[in-house]
């Protein structure tokens, strides 16, 4: 039988909305939607180039915990409501990414808060 497993980061919305930050289910890991709040505090800066670093941190804490790291990433979905705010945060991406190289989609849509300016998701392969 394959493990499945949740991780949950402590957000306040895993609760109020039912979901886990990521679910290991044998050898994948999928990194649930991860917007640039701080969990620790539930806050969020204005910056877009920040809460892309943040959103990074965050997904690298769940990536972590499920046995893996970025190297083992092989879809990304990047997710803004203005694709403005999507250059600018290149720079960030390509240091936990460009090495590796996963698939990749940028969409341009509402997110469920007007603070959150980008929101990630992976999807990865633990490794043997």
């Amino acid at each position: 039988m394959t493990e499945r497993r949740a991780i949950m980061s402590g957000s306040v919305f895993e609760e109020q909305i039912g979901y886990a930050r990521a679910v290991v289910d044998g050898d994948r890991v999928h990194v649930s939607g991860t917007t640039g709040f701080d969990y620790a505090t539930m806050t969020i800066s204005d910056d877009v180039v920040e809460q892309a670093r943040q959103c990074l941190r965050n997904i690298a804490a769940a990536l972590a915990e499920a046995g893996c790291s970025f190297a083992d990433v092989v879809r990304v979905r990047y997710m803004l409501p203005d694709r403005e705010d999507f250059e600018p945060c290149w720079p960030v991406l390509r240091e936990c990414f460009g090495g590796v190289r996963p698939a990749a989609t940028m969409l341009v849509c509402g997110l469920s808060d007007p603070r959150m300016r980008i929101e990630i998701e992976v999807d990865a392969r633990r490794p043997a």
